[in-house]
């Protein structure tokens, strides 16, 4: 029996690919006179002017006579120049002179269309790839000034919603196409017979991309439904589903409904976490074949 691998081994791994694979572990990055941390130095200094050593310090977790070293070798070349600091005139404020925009520049162009090559290499695997460093990105944190708002839905919106449910589903339980189509049957209807007054559309943005959506519709005229709540996995750790869900009830109260109705799949394991966390409860389930799938469909509601 073959064991699974490593996690840790397979970590370090990827990360000794990676490197090789955008070469920062030659002296010079892209061809140019700077290292690696140089050039994020750099970038630092260009992407916001007037810091100090401190706050870049602190931004890359730099050591400060590091640091200090590179700040030095900037100013001998004549990139940066220091200017005592208004608030306190012991600390210097940091800033790119042209020189030093024209080597950013330099660096910055090398970069772009570096990655722009290897995402053309890629082909129809780049969005996966791109996707993968995205989710990447938001498990181990470094993005957690990231954190999604939500808003109304904007012209654009519902084709998201049409084709994230027909990626995903497949993607993570093996959905056919009939289930991207059904989606795409109630969106078509919400938007046909919206009713703003008893009706709504919730989506979640997380950098000017949308990442959920729910929506609350009109079942009669003292019952509404909850339809098409899903989170992109780049977005998910947020209690983004607990979000969604607890808008549409407050506006399902709002607008006098008695009850709130829905129906979900045995198999959805988080959704069902949700509803039931916000207060619904199972009340039927049944056998059916749909979507390419042997399923158990649930329907749940809460009583308002």
């Amino acid at each position: 029996m073959s064991q699974a691998p490593d996690p840790v081994a397979a970590v370090r791994a990827f990360n000794r690919f990676y490197t090789r694979h955008l070469g920062v572990l030659d002296q010079q990055l892209l061809e140019s006179p700077y290292s690696l941390t140089e050039a994020r130095v750099l970038y630092e200094l260009a992407s916001k002017d007037g810091q100090s050593a401190k706050e870049i310090g602190s931004a890359l977790k730099l050591d400060a006579g590091y640091l200090s070293r590179i700040l030095q070798a900037f100013d001998a070349k004549g990139l940066v120049v220091r200017k005592p600091s208004p608030a306190d005139r012991r600390q210097y404020r940091l800033s790119l002179t042209a020189k030093g925009r024209l080597a950013f520049g330099r660096l910055n162009r090398g970069s772009h269309d570096q990655v722009t090559n290897m995402l053309d290499a890629l082909g129809t695997h780049a969005p996966r790839v791109v996707q993968a460093m995205a989710t990447i990105e938001a498990l181990l944190g470094e993005s957690e000034a990231a954190q999604a708002t939500l808003r109304s839905p904007r012209p654009g919106d519902m084709g998201w919603v049409v084709q994230s449910h027909g990626a995903l589903y497949a993607s993570e339980y093996g959905y056919d196409a009939s289930f991207e189509g059904l989606v795409a049957d109630i969106v078509a209807k919400y938007i046909a017979a919206f009713n703003p007054s008893r009706e709504r559309c919730w989506i979640a943005e997380m950098n000017g991309a949308p990442v959920g959506s729910i929506f609350l519709v009109k079942a009669s005229d003292d019952i509404a439904k909850i339809r098409l709540l899903i989170i992109d996995p780049v977005a998910r750790g947020q209690n983004l589903g607990h979000r969604l869900t607890a808008e549409a009830i407050s506006f399902a109260r709002q607008c006098g409904y008695r009850k709130i109705t829905l129906w979900t799949q045995s198999n959805l394991f988080a959704a069902r976490k949700i509803y039931e966390r916000a207060g619904f409860a199972l009340v039927a389930s049944e056998p059916h074949r749909s979507f390419g799938q042997n399923l158990v469909g649930e329907t749940w509601e809460l009583v308002l």
